[in-house]
């Protein structure tokens, strides 16, 4: 296969700067090898008080609604206003519950912008796009793409660029600020407004913050969600006899400060309307509407405007069953103990997001995580910041963290890339036959094998 136009220059010839440390650290996994140097005992206190108000604020709800939906749990688990997990807190890194590849290696993000200049490239260069992240976690992704695209600035001149994050945390957002702007001097706050939050980002790009996608304005845009879609709600579902049932939580009758799961004696309003006549083999089913939703905004808005939306998560193709779980301190965690507390999760079924696009948007992928960053050029980019790497911790640094994003059998087989494309940027096999005469779009980076 031919080698993806501009990969090369761009892999190699953006700043050698190694931006921070990295550390040979995990994502949503459980990683019982390494041991946080902090103590949480002053969170601990903390902690039991969100535990004791949401498990209080949920028996109440189901006291006077019946069993909830998995779906709902995790709404008021992970985003109340008043006790939800993602509120007030920093949940990322060594002190929080989960680590993500981009606060592993620097180079994660790096690819990442190298992949949107390269699809700008194949675009046609347009004159202004905006940088969408949904999720954006620390802001450590879109800082290490922002450099990116200052270190390629010759490339990017021309380019008009903005910055627009999603993120539905007060909490996360500060940390965002700070890390990505030159400080609260230059931020504008608008607590009420669809855009909550607006500053300029060390760069010097325009940035803005918003609680809802719908809110971001349309253009040429690249979307980037990377461990975004496996935090969405989820409804479970199970299959009896009596044809599917949705699974719901309700109060533990033997002790009502525990909280348990128990089928629907009956069909609900979700298993009617998500389920109908599925002819699946599983025996156990998780759909998350709220991501097919916001799957379908991503593909109206890159077939109306251009762009792409790159996805990064942990998922299956349609064949797995029970993947709800949760995590705290980087451990396992029981899904119903201290709601709060604790991150939940449940695998991306890329199935259903690629099902929900069709006929909008060309989709590729999913792939796993070390294949992806292999066509990327990530070994290309190791070796340039090992040469430039005198110390041999931070070596040692860049080589534990490497491994922990690339090998299969940490995080390198368990992440998967997910891409929707407008249809004219990929030609059909059909297409490619019948065209006597003009250029073949160029392969889709990262999807493609690269050759140097």
């Amino acid at each position: 296969m031919r080698f993806l136009p501009g990969l090369k220059y761009l892999c190699k010839e953006f700043s050698s700067d190694i931006a921070r440390k990295t550390s040979p650290v995990c994502g949503r996994l459980c990683t019982t090898q390494w041991m946080r140097s902090c103590s949480r005992t002053s969170e601990s206190t903390k902690e039991g008080n969100q535990d004791s108000m949401m498990l209080k604020h949920l028996i109440s709800k189901i006291k006077s609604t019946g069993p909830i939906s998995v779906a709902e749990y995790m709404r008021e688990v992970l985003t109340n206003p008043v006790t939800g997990y993602y509120q007030h807190r920093d949940v990322l890194g060594p002190q929080g519950d989960f680590i993500t590849s981009p606060e592993i290696s620097q180079i994660f993000g790096e690819l990442l912008g190298v992949w949107c200049i390269s699809e700008w490239m194949a675009a046609g260069k347009p004159k202004t796009f905006q940088l969408v992240e949904l999720g954006p976690g620390r802001g450590t992704l879109a800082s290490d793409t922002l450099r990116v695209f200052s270190q390629l600035h010759s490339v990017l001149k021309k380019a008009e660029i903005s910055v627009h994050l999603v993120e539905v945390s007060p909490k996360l957002s500060e940390i965002q600020a700070q890390l990505l702007t030159k400080g609260e001097p230059h931020l504008l706050h608008d607590p009420s407004g669809t855009i909550y939050k607006t500053g300029v980002t060390k760069t010097g790009l325009p940035i803005s913050w918003y609680k809802d996608l719908q809110d971001v304005p349309k253009g040429f845009s690249f979307y980037l969600a990377h461990e975004f879609f496996d935090v969405l709600p989820i409804h479970k579902f199970q299959k009896t006899k009596q044809g599917w049932r949705e699974i719901l939580i309700d109060i533990e009758p033997k002790s009502p400060g525990k909280l348990r799961f128990v089928l629907a004696p009956h069909a609900t309003l979700a298993s009617k309307a998500l389920i109908q006549q599925r002819d699946d083999d599983r025996d156990h089913i998780e759909i998350c509407p709220e991501a097919g939703v916001i799957i379908q905004n991503l593909a109206s808005r890159i077939a109306e405007d251009g762009g792409a939306a790159l996805v990064a998560d942990y998922g299956h193709n349609g064949t797995k069953t029970d993947t709800f779980r949760g995590f705290h301190g980087h451990q396992l965690h029981d899904v119903l103990s201290a709601p709060g507390t604790a991150d939940l999760t449940a695998d991306v079924d890329f199935s259903y997001l690629r099902q929900v696009t069709e006929g909008k948007v060309t989709a590729l992928g999913p792939i796993p995580q070390h294949e992806f960053l292999k066509n990327m050029g990530v070994d290309v980019r190791l070796q340039v910041l090992l040469r430039n790497a005198s110390d041999p911790n931070t070596r040692k640094g860049l080589i534990d963290a490497y491994d922990m994003i690339m090998n299969p059998e940490k995080m390198g087989d368990r992440f998967k890339f997910f891409a929707l494309l407008p249809y004219n940027r990929v030609n059909s096999r059909q297409d490619t036959k019948t065209m006597k005469c003009g250029p073949t779009a160029p392969p889709v980076a990262g999807f493609s094998e690269l050759q140097l």
